[in-house]
């Protein structure tokens, strides 16, 4: 039988379904528990008034953008606030020499990595109402006990301890928007936090240089500052953020009942078979979202991307430093703002355009040359001025790649598990390169960094390849999708092991 046959033969059903839906006047039906939002080929089974989504979407902007924004802020600018405290003192009052600084990078990963995934399980399972704020406080807590170190071993220890509450960070936030957005709108929902990365190292070189100008506080001094003031405005936010944030829509207290049945109908009805939003934890499903094509190809291009961003928050101040190296360690530190602003703009605009477009891969695409053309400067030119602004020109590449990655890999699964599983490997995968990072810029190759240089020239040209090959292998597998019979494949199949297939689905398509 021809599949259009088939699916002409099926649409009575589905048509009726859709009707009996518009009778009800809402998505108050297909917001229960049990009830599914789209019919067998994924063809949504309700109708939604673009106005009360649009009222819906800016109302959920504002109650729950800022806080997760705010948050993440601190968490990066406490995570690379360590480049600002090493031109301030940090390795000569702690007796680090040769390669000391990177050691104590790495030691930040090593926990960073191992709890990743079990960190945003951990998060579905507690629910991130709860959990981010938690996490938010024990990093707060790391920063500020990291102004009272006094040897390696001590800055390692509080590192390790660090990475383990940042672990559940960046996919934590990511995945619980991922709980109120449509695919289309996540990438960039997930830009407006992510670009607090940039604006972090902005505002974290603007921030170091107020507090230097200090004469101490309490009883620290230089360096020490920076850890203990920006700890102590973290922990602050964290306890904010426990009465703040809302854990799901049915929790929302500023939301009317109508409004949560329509938050919870028009994320299920992008979410084929899917009988319930936020589903029960099982092993099927989170391997789903690990071993998905899709998510591991997208997670190693984010490992590759990772090697630049973080690179460039660690050793930002140290390579602007061999470009201005007459100038004053506070005018070293303003000289690093200007990149990360412009990086920030183009952070929101890559992913305002994949809203409006729904399409990602395009976009890893386009950023990657402004990478490579960024390291070819700093390759071919020992002239400060192009080197600064080669910096420019990296920023504007490397950092969108945050919202524009998760987004990805959230787009191309189904099932809640499999998204938290998904986003969570798709960051783990990325702070691997953050580790990489961590020896891209070696004390040695200094002050023209060819190594570190010529490493980040290698992964963007990567980056490059892969993306343009995800991009057609995803519309060669839809192809093949367009030829499978939806009827023969579920025939005998239970609703829950219909569920279990996720993007096996025969009716589940690659949003590229």
């Amino acid at each position: 039988m021809d599949p259009a046959t088939s699916m002409e033969d099926k649409r009575p059903t589905s048509a009726s379904h859709l009707e009996d839906f518009k009778k009800a006047g809402d998505a108050h039906q297909v917001a229960e528990r049990g009830q599914v939002a789209t019919d067998i080929y994924g063809h949504s089974l309700v109708q939604f008034d673009p106005k009360a989504e649009s009222r819906l979407r800016w109302k959920i902007d504002l109650y729950i953008v800022p806080t997760v924004a705010l948050l993440y802020l601190f968490c990066f600018i406490d995570r690379a606030n360590i480049g600002n405290a090493k031109i301030a003192g940090l390795e000569k009052d702690l007796g680090m020499t040769g390669y000391d600084y990177n050691g104590v990078l790495s030691v930040f990963y090593v926990s960073y990595i191992v709890f990743e995934i079990p960190s945003n399980m951990a998060c579905k399972w507690m629910g991130p109402g709860w959990f981010i704020p938690l996490i938010s406080l024990g990093f707060g807590i790391c920063s500020l006990g990291t102004a009272f170190v006094h040897s390696r071993a001590a800055i390692s220890g509080v590192r390790f301890l660090l990475g383990i509450f940042e672990a559940g960070m960046l996919p934590g936030i990511a995945y619980y928007m991922s709980r109120w957005y449509r695919r289309s709108e996540l990438a960039f929902r997930l830009s407006l936090y992510i670009v607090m990365a940039p604006l972090a190292g902005a505002f974290g070189g603007l921030l170091a240089s107020a507090i230097l100008k200090l004469d101490g506080f309490g009883s620290l001094h230089k360096w020490r500052m920076i850890f203990a003031i920006e700890g102590i405005i973290t922990c602050g936010l964290s306890l904010i953020a426990f009465f703040t944030l809302t854990d799901r829509p049915e929790t929302a207290r500023w939301l009317t009942q109508e409004e949560k049945d329509l938050a919870n109908a028009r994320v299920k009805s992008e979410r084929v078979g899917t009988t319930e939003v936020l589903d029960k934890i099982d092993k099927t499903k989170t391997l789903r979202g690990i071993l998905s094509p899709v998510t591991l190809t997208t997670s190693f291009i984010f490992l590759l991307n990772n090697i630049t961003v973080q690179g460039l928050a660690f050793f930002a101040p140290t390579i602007v430093q061999t470009i201005y190296p007459k100038d004053t360690v506070i005018s070293q530190q303003l000289h690093t703002v200007p990149p990360y602003v412009v990086g920030g703009f183009f952070t929101v605009l890559f992913p305002f355009l994949s809203w409006r477009f729904d399409r990602r891969c395009i976009f890893f695409i386009f950023s990657a040359p402004l990478i490579m053309i960024g390291y070819i400067m700093f390759l071919a030119s020992t002239d400060a001025q192009t080197r600064y602004g080669a910096t420019f020109l990296i920023a504007s590449g490397a950092f969108s790649f945050g919202a524009l990655c998760n987004a990805q890999v959230s787009a191309n699964v189904v099932s809640d598990t499999a998204r938290a599983s998904a986003i969570g490997t798709n960051v783990m995968l990325g702070n691997v390169g953050g580790l990489i990072s961590t020896w891209s810029f070696l004390p040695f190759d200094k002050p023209n960094y060819h190594i570190g240089n010529g490493l980040n020239l290698a992964t963007s040209s990567c980056i490059l390849i892969l993306s343009t090959g995800l991009l057609f292998w995803m519309k060669w597998s839809n192809k093949k999708r367009e030829q499978k019979r939806v009827d023969e494949e579920l025939a005998g199949l239970t609703l829950q092991q219909q569920q279990d297939l996720d993007w096996k689905h025969p009716s589940f398509r690659w949003r590229p």
